[in-house]
């Protein structure tokens, strides 16, 4: 049976220049490859050596991107390796198959969200009222499934965010702060929901897993065995579990780690 691998992109195997932990003299930094091009400049990397990983991984398992951005964003991302037959992005929402989003799994995860969870109009008019314009740059809504705000970190009152989430809380939503961006996401969309469905039709029998935010941890915990980097929102929350590694590399040098233990795993099974 197939190893089924399924990897956080964002700050995870793909890191834009202000995410990259460079801390190194810049003689020794890794030689970077662009892996997306947005409005004509470059946007996201991983190293020379990682790239090689992930294409040895693609020949070697079920690599599957899962992703909570939407699919014209993930679409943007030109991964080295084998064109990946599945792919999750929208946080769960989508599931692609050779490219294309399946229109029975998106129904299923549509029906899940308004049976369980306050409507999506509901929690982005609370942003739109609640959000200081101080700090906010932009609002968005994901593929009518889920809304976040890119703001100016250094100007964003802490605070505010523990509020909305204690607010998201109360009508099934959960809230993630990632970088610039403060997600709001109903609670039914999960990653590891997406990953069950694929295992399941790929007869997977090992699933590994790896992320670095408040929204994957429900992915790591799915996973036969998960790893996350030394940074990002649940390492700075302590997260872990039995099945967990933590790994103390930090920057785009964690993902080069990440996928040479991924490649470890797959071999040894």
């Amino acid at each position: 049976m197939p190893a089924l691998v399924a990897s956080d992109l964002d700050r995870t195997l793909i890191y834009s220049a202000a995410a990259l932990a460079l801390t190194m003299p810049d003689a020794r930094a890794p030689r970077l490859l662009c892996v997306e091009v947005h409005e004509s400049k470059p946007l996201s990397y991983m190293t020379e050596t990682a790239a090689q990983l992930l294409t040895d991984l693609g020949d070697a398992a079920v690599f599957v991107p899962t992703t909570t951005r939407t699919r014209k964003q993930y679409q943007r991302i030109n991964l080295p390796g084998p064109a990946p037959e599945y792919a999750i992005c929208a946080n769960g929402g989508h599931l692609l198959v050779d490219g294309v989003s399946d229109l029975d799994w998106h129904a299923r995860v549509t029906a899940r969200l308004a049976d369980q969870c306050a409507p999506l109009a509901e929690v982005q008019e609370h942003l739109l009222r609640a959000a200081d314009p101080v700090w906010v740059r932009k609002h968005r809504v994901a593929d009518d499934l889920f809304a976040y705000l890119v703001v100016e970190r250094e100007l964003l009152d802490e605070d505010w965010v523990k509020e909305l989430a204690v607010w998201a809380e109360n009508r099934g939503w959960t809230v993630s702060l990632q970088g610039r961006k403060i997600y709001a996401v109903p609670k039914p969309l999960t990653k590891s929901a997406a990953l069950g469905e694929v295992a399941r039709r790929t007869g997977a029998e090992l699933t590994l897993a790896a992320g670095d935010s408040l929204l994957d941890a429900d992915l790591l915990l799915a996973a036969d065995q998960g790893w996350r980097p030394g940074h990002g929102e649940l390492a700075d929350t302590g997260f872990t579990a039995p099945s967990i590694r933590v790994l103390p590399e930090r920057g785009v040098l964690a993902g080069e780690r990440i996928l040479r233990e991924f490649l470890g795993a797959v071999r040894g099974a």
